[in-house]
Formats: structure tokens, C-alpha cells, sequence
């Protein structure tokens, strides 16, 4: 008899929209804080012709004089950044790899692949499912989902895809194979949403030396169960984007400092008896032994925050420029993040549960989808839908069709 895993359906073929992951071009304009890309950019803009060319970065697809489109939804100019005179543009918020959220200049001019296909399609009812680099016997999730823009980065092994919910603003047409939420929900015999398929793909999907597969199942209960369950790591992962509410653990388990964060702390260290995590010589607790351990990529979460906000740059460059002391929000925000992981944590023996009842039921695997004419997906669904609905300005402040 074949595994459930065998006949689950890839996570390519359920959603067939996808985008590679961005590519920056250079590591400045992306920060922890909004406030120290302004003095980036302020820094570059001070600089003559040449010194800008320096300070830029250039590459083979961005140097101070590339001419190119403007990034949708962002009213940057489309100047030659030699010529540059005006103020930073607005930073906005985005993720950064699977749970760092950080702060990107939204200019064209400034990035080598910006997917201007995912920035059309960006707004308030909009999710991303992120795939994560795939490495073997690796701990932590297939996909992580986000309310935010993605950057798409995997800690480790190869860098997966980002794959749209909807392929259209305003949440309309859902990002999946044609016919598959009827073809679920005639086998759960449930109204299928395109947040219900989400909420399950959040759950259960999984890596395999085949792609990343998502087991589907072939009965309502199941479903059900799979759909409440996934709908809180859903929920937590995007940071209460659909509820409204930030995600925060029963009183008595929420952490707090017990001792202040010092100004520039130099090393994280975790103490599992008194479940309390040190930031140099300040004092965060209490802290649960999962969120600690908590790793996406074979890296653990916490780690990889605190070294994105302590690595020293190389003087003298733009990335350089960063805040003099620990900003009071990195400890608001690393507040969160613990809260994140353990709530995360939490729910994986539930999960191993229901991973156990859809392994030994009947499930809606990629033969019957097949059978059904829901794949082989039509080509035109892998593709972008054209969504331009205004003019957006190009090079030299001409004016791009799509």
C-alpha cells in the first residue's frame, strides 16, 4: 500500500503562481529600524557622483546611473539616483527570511529584482505563503505564511518560492489550481475558503525530496480539525493580520525584562531552568524552552534576530550606519517574537495528531486530482494575472503598459 506522502499532491501544482525570492542587490537598504535607512540614505545623497557610485554598491543590474520603472504601489522617482536630490522614500515594513520583520526602502533604483508581479498584488487582504530552503533531517516549518511583503530569504539550503494567495488585488481569484477548492470541497463535503486551503497548507505542508507536498484529506471531520488548527498557526505566523489582535500567551506565561537590555548587548544565552533568556546582561523572562529551541532552515529563530541586529558592518559603508544604542522597540519586538514561537510550539502535538489521522485515512492525493481534470495545471495560472488598472511610471518618468 503506498504512503499518504507518496500520492501527495506538490505545493507547485496546489498554488501554481510563484515568485523567486527578492533580490536586493545590496545589504543597506534593509534594516531592523525605519530611522537608520533615512540616515542611509541621507549619507549616499551626500556624496558627489563618485562617491555615491562607492557607497551604492553597484552591480551588474543597478549602478547610481540605471534608469528603471517605478516599483508599483510606491510613489518613488524614477530619476537616475546620480542626479537624486529628494528625501528617502517611505520605508515599509516586510519580512525578512521566515519571522524577522524589518524595514526596506521601497525604491526600484535601489534593488536588483524587486518582483514587481508581488508588489501589484500586495494590499490589506493579501497573504504570502513562503516556502523555506529545503534541508535534509532540517527542523522547522515547509511554509511560513505572512501579512507582510516577503523578501523570501531561507536561513538555509535552497531558497524556496513565494506564492501569492491571490493572484489579483482585493483578494479576488484565490492562487490555486482551477477547480481544486470545489474538487476539496465535494470530498469534505465543506464550503472550502481560499483561507481554509491556506490555514491547512500552513499546517501540514512538508518537505520531500520531490518539492515541497501538502497530504490533503478525503473527509469533513478531518478537515475541520486541520482548518481550526491551521487557522491559529495562521493566525500567530501573521501576527493577528486577519483577527486584529496581536498574538499574546495566557497571563502568567507572557514574558517581560526582569532586567534591562544594555545599550549594545553582545552575546544571547538562554538558562532552561529558570526559563529565563539573557540579551547581554539584561534579563527576559519567562521564556519557554520551544520558543528558544525554535528553528526554520536548521536555524534557530532567536539566533538569527540578535545577529541580524548586533553584526558589525564594514566601516565606512552604508550598512554601517545603524542605531548608537538598543532601540526600545527591538525589545518590543523581540518580546513578540518569543510569543510567536511559543505559541507556534505549542501547537506541534496537535499537529502530530492530526498528521497521524491523515496518514492512516483516506486522502485526496495527486492521482484522483488528476482523474478529476484539477491537474496538470493550465500554464496561464503559473503565470502573473495582468492587474495593472493605472498607469505606472517608468524610466525617466515616462509611463510603463501592461
Amino acid at each position: 500500500m503506498r504512503a499518504v506522502s507518496d500520492d501527495a499532491p506538490l505545493l507547485d501544482d496546489l498554488m501554481p503562481w510563484s515568485a523567486a525570492p527578492l533580490r536586493l542587490g545590496r545589504s543597506w537598504v534593509l534594516a531592523p529600524d525605519a530611522k537608520s535607512l533615512r540616515a542611509r540614505w541621507d549619507a549616499l545623497l551626500r556624496g558627489t557622483t563618485a562617491e555615491r557610485e562607492a557607497l551604492f554598491c553597484p552591480t551588474r543590474s543597478r549602478t547610481v546611473h540605471s534608469t528603471v520603472a517605478q516599483l508599483p504601489g510606491h510613489r518613488a522617482p524614477t530619476t537616475r539616483l546620480a542626479d537624486e536630490s529628494g528625501p528617502c522614500p517611505e520605508p515599509v515594513r516586510m519580512l525578512h527570511g521566515p519571522y524577522d520583520q524589518q524595514w526596506l526602502i521601497p525604491d526600484h533604483r535601489l534593488l536588483d529584482a524587486a518582483r514587481a508581479e508581488l508588489w501589484r498584488v500586495a494590499d490589506d487582504r493579501q497573504l504570502f505563503a513562503v516556502e523555506q530552503g529545503y534541508l535534509p533531517q532540517a527542523p522547522g516549518p515547509a511554509v511560513v505564511c505572512t501579512a507582510l511583503l516577503p523578501d523570501g530569504r531561507s536561513p538555509a539550503g535552497r531558497p524556496g518560492r513565494i506564492r501569492p494567495l491571490y493572484r489579483r488585488p482585493g483578494g479576488a481569484e484565490p492562487n490555486y489550481a482551477p477547480g481544486l477548492l470545489d474538487h476539496l470541497g465535494k470530498r469534505c463535503d465543506r464550503s472550502v475558503t481560499a483561507e481554509d486551503l491556506l490555514a491547512w497548507i500552513t499546517l501540514f505542508a512538508r518537505h520531500s525530496p520531490a518539492g515541497c507536498v501538502v497530504p490533503l484529506p478525503a473527509g469533513g471531520e478531518l478537515w475541520d480539525a486541520g482548518v481550526e488548527l491551521g487557522r491559529t498557526a495562521l493566525d500567530v505566523q501573521t501576527r493577528g493580520a486577519r483577527s486584529g489582535g496581536r498574538p499574546r500567551l495566557p497571563g502568567g506565561r507572557r514574558p517581560y525584562v526582569r532586567a534591562p537590555l544594555p545599550a549594545r548587548p553582545d552575546a544571547l544565552r538562554y538558562d532552561p531552568q529558570e526559563e529565563a533568556l539573557f540579551v547581554g546582561d539584561g534579563r527576559i523572562s519567562p521564556v519557554p524552552r520551544g520558543a528558544w529551541e525554535f528553528q526554520a532552515g536548521g536555524v534557530r529563530v532567536l539566533d538569527a534576530w540578535f545577529d541580524s541586529r548586533t553584526r558589525v558592518a564594514e566601516p565606512g559603508t552604508l550598512a554601517a550606519i545603524g542605531p548608537a544604542a538598543w532601540p526600545q522597540e527591538w525589545t518590543s519586538e523581540l518580546l513578540e517574537l518569543i510569543t510567536v514561537l511559543a505559541l507556534l510550539a505549542e501547537l506541534r502535538p496537535l499537529r502530530r495528531t492530526l498528521t497521524a489521522a491523515l496518514e492512516s485515512g483516506p486522502c485526496t492525493g495527486t492521482d484522483e486530482l488528476r482523474a478529476a481534470g484539477v491537474l496538470p495545471v493550465p500554464e496561464a495560472a503559473r503565470r502573473p494575472a495582468s492587474v495593472l488598472d493605472h498607469p505606472e511610471e517608468g524610466p525617466g518618468g515616462q509611463f510603463a503598459l501592461l
